[in-house]
């Protein structure tokens, strides 16, 4: 589309016709701020946080709605501008909680930096203090606290649009409007598939990841950039480290994510710090001491249908070993079994949680190194 040439804050600029204010501001390196809006998410105009001064309109516009147009002049920070911000930030902070000191979002939290930025006090308007909603909701992944929720309808969008589960919703009105699940129920009881979503892209602490709780603040969280360990997509997350321990994940801007994930990469993470987590691998004793395999055992339990088992000889035992070690016994083995009984001894099942490369080379080490063709797929069976 032909570009259009507008001015913001005596700049004269080009955007493409289509755009919205905020989408030229932004790509001008102009900042205008933002609660409900999202870059993911189609845009809705309903914090009026964004307003900006348009020549020969009347009202002031909000940013992340109104188009641009040839010619238009636009002022971003004009006195009256930034007092209806100031005002707009003082309605929401009335019906907001302060506790900011023990709130999780602290130091990541879009509300507290736009009412520290705009000096907002908290006795400006009395507002309706929502403390009454239950701080919980009987699912395993997400903490529900209505009463920070700032109806930016972010969570409703994303549960929409990007995930298409409409679990989400709005109901009453007034001070009494929140956000709702299902059919006024909980997450465990809607569609909702804790695909995180919904967190993602809350400006506050209204939705936030249980396991995360008391696990530390932004500031003391270092950010790792890696792909997701649990299937082939390869989609971007973002680590969030304290202590070498995983506190939280987000999603990061791949190809394949766009920022999003689904329920295992965002919460299954628990596994990389757990207990029984293997770190080495491990081989039976008699691999290790090159003795004989121990014969199975059959115990005697009265009706011949015991199960059979190698646990009472300790050459059964699991040993930890190198991975020199495991692989070099591994080669040796497969070696000696293909040069006594050929390739048809062999066979191999690739995984859809691997990438295409991986099973390719899969299916390489099959027929080329093992000369065998029974190899499958687990996505066929």
């Amino acid at each position: 589309m032909a570009p259009v040439n507008i001015t913001i804050d005596g700049r004269k600029l080009q955007a493409q016709a289509g755009q919205t204010v905020y989408e030229a501001a932004a790509a001008a390196g102009i900042e205008i701020p933002i609660l409900c809006h999202h870059p993911a998410l189609p845009p809705e105009g309903a914090c009026r946080v964004c307003v900006v001064e348009i020549e020969k309109q009347r009202n002031l516009q909000t940013a992340c709605t109104y188009p641009v147009a040839e010619g238009m002049v636009i002022s971003t920070r004009s006195p009256r501008v930034m007092e209806a911000r100031k005002f707009a930030l003082e309605l929401i902070v009335s019906d907001h909680p302060l506790d900011c000191m023990t709130c999780e979002a602290t130091g990541d939290c879009r509300l507290q930096d736009l009412a520290y930025e705009y000096q907002v006090r908290d006795d400006v308007f009395a507002g309706g203090r929502q403390h009454s909603w239950p701080i919980d909701d009987p699912n395993p992944f997400i903490q529900v606290d209505r009463n920070k929720c700032i109806l930016c309808r972010r969570c409703v969008r994303a549960c929409d649009y990007i995930n298409g589960v409409e679990a989400i919703s709005i109901v009453h009105r007034g001070f009494d409007a929140t956000i709702a699940f299902g059919m006024d129920s909980t997450m465990e009881d809607s569609p909702c598939e804790f695909c995180g979503s919904c967190v993602e892209v809350c400006p506050v602490a209204a939705l936030w990841p249980k396991q995360s709780i008391g696990k530390g603040r932004a500031y003391q969280l270092k950010q790792v950039e890696t792909v997701c360990s649990y299937c082939g997509v390869g989609c971007k997350v973002i680590l969030h480290v304290k202590d070498n321990e995983i506190v939280k994940v987000t999603g990061a801007d791949g190809a394949a994510n766009h920022g999003f994930t689904c329920v295992k990469g965002r919460f299954g993470y628990d596994y990389v710090n757990h207990a029984d987590r293997l770190r080495k691998p491990l081989m039976r004793r008699y691999l290790v001491e090159g003795g004989a395999k121990p014969a199975l055992h059959q115990p005697n339990n009265g009706n011949g249908r015991g199960e059979y088992s190698r646990a009472a000889n300790p050459a059964a035992e699991w040993v930890e070993v190198s991975w020199e070690q495991a692989l070099d016994t591994v080669a040796t083995r497969l070696a000696q079994t293909k040069e006594a009984h050929g390739g048809d001894a062999f066979a191999a099942l690739c995984s859809a949680r691997c990438t295409n490369e991986e099973n390719y080379l899969m299916m390489k080490l099959a027929r080329q190194v093992m000369q065998t063709h029974n190899i499958d797929h687990c996505a066929r069976l």
